[in-house]
């Protein structure tokens, strides 16, 4: 592990955002969904996330996540993705959301 410099993690927008739409994402190659994300004041932000292991659609409406708001749009599977949901992989490989034992405000940048 390098260790980097406290204006190098300053860089990273993380934002604490809530899923209001989930749908199926159809044209991915591995099992993904298309998440619509309110972000406050940034608006609402899409991603695309292969989180269908643990997580059904509709469970994810009104769940609080972490997403990385500055990486470049980048087009996967045909959605426009703005921004990364973060998660960590479990022992099968499976993604595990990042979130919030108490609600906080959405726009909310991580300290």
């Amino acid at each position: 592990m390098s260790l980097i410099e406290w204006a190098d993690f300053e860089k990273v927008e993380l934002r604490v955002g809530t899923i209001v739409q989930a749908k199926p994402n159809e044209k991915a190659r591995k099992p993904a969904y298309v998440l619509t994300v309110d972000l406050g004041e940034m608006g609402l932000k899409t991603s695309s996330a292969q989180i269908t292991d643990h997580y059904e659609p509709e469970a994810l409406i009104g769940r609080q996540v972490l997403c990385v708001c500055n990486f470049e749009p980048k087009r996967i599977a045909g959605v426009k993705s703005e921004v990364l949901v973060t998660g960590a992989h479990d022992k099968e490989n499976s993604v595990v959301l990042a979130g919030f034992d108490h609600q906080v405000p959405n726009g909310t940048r991580l300290l």
